[in-house]
């Protein structure tokens, strides 16, 4: 056995990291997902290593000379759902029995059901997922097109401008708009006003990509199209339809693909950008459906698996 390999004795659990460490992770993570292709952690995850006042429990495995080789991060804010797991290994220090490590520490740890992304649906995780007991429970797509293909033009139902977001002003009005519009949605439509402050603070945050349809005289909020845009040292800049929500009475107006195609100009033609990628359920076969028809592809798949 390698000394650099970490037993279950090595793997170490606190509450709150030192910065120190949470530059270790944010490292490891970089590592990792410039190997893969894909980013280890979603952006809550990234939030909350970043908010030394996040609820959560870290996991961290070290070889002896204290590298960081493996990092899980359990999310325990929703008991009734369970914890929220995401974990990474140090491409470096795979095939070792590391990721193992940490799922055992999850399992001797957390208590209650278990929710687990593996980002990418890379084989082996899919395997130590099949060995643990974990089953196969949802499935996000990461989908991508080129903004150098023709955009529609934005064709907005009667009575309906598009404004930018204004912090401060349109946030209980969003708040409201987004709980709506995702109803049914595990995670968007529990935002709470923290959950949007920490965003709105974010250094990629752009009003102006933060695109508001509102309804003539009244000024309703009726739908929104959030764009971002990624930037990273070394990688291309890619944008994002980050969040899209039309508002249930709205529907069936062309609303969403108006929005749509709004956002993607804006990305195009006031940040330079060409390329842009989304993620959507698998399920939601009609958002999945519309972004078809918009020229988007699937790039890559994120799967969810449950345990109790």
């Amino acid at each position: 056995m390698s000394s650099a390999e970490p037993t279950l004795d090595q793997v170490t659990r606190t509450d709150r990291l030192e910065p120190a460490e949470v530059a270790d992770v944010l490292a490891l993570a970089r590592f990792a997902g410039d190997t893969d292709g894909a980013d280890p952690f979603d952006e809550h995850v990234l939030l909350r290593l970043r908010d030394p006042e996040a609820a959560a429990a870290h996991l961290t495995a070290r070889a002896d000379d204290g590298t960081l080789t493996g990092y899980a991060h359990l999310d325990t804010t929703d008991p009734a759902t369970g914890t929220g797991v995401e974990l990474a290994v140090h491409p470096a220090y795979r095939r070792r029995g590391t990721g193992r490590a940490l799922a055992r520490g999850v399992l001797a740890t957390a208590t209650g059901p278990l929710r687990v992304w593996a980002h990418g649906d890379h084989p082996s995780a899919a395997a130590l997922a099949v060995d643990l007991g974990f089953s196969r429970a949802r499935v996000l797509w990461q989908m991508r097109r080129p903004l150098t293909a023709p955009i529609p033009e934005p064709r907005l139902p009667d009575g309906v401008t598009l404004r930018a977001y204004r912090p401060g002003v349109d946030d209980a009005a969003w708040l409201a708009l987004n709980a709506r519009a995702f109803a049914g949605h595990p995670e968007q439509g529990r935002w709470s006003a923290d959950d949007l402050r920490v965003r709105l603070n974010e250094p990629w945050f752009d009003a102006a990509g933060f695109l508001l349809a509102v309804g003539e005289p009244d000024g309703r909020l009726l739908g929104f199209h959030w764009t971002k845009v990624h930037e990273r040292p070394g990688s291309a800049r890619i944008g994002e339809v980050y969040v899209l929500g039309v508002d249930p009475d709205a529907h069936g107006g062309g609303l969403g693909k108006a929005l749509t195609a709004a956002g993607l100009a804006h990305l195009r033609d006031r940040r330079g950008l060409d390329r842009v990628m989304l993620y959507v359920d698998e399920s939601n076969t009609g958002a999945v459906a519309l972004y078809e028809r918009l020229g988007f592809a699937r790039w890559s798949a994120h799967v969810n698996y449950h345990l109790g």
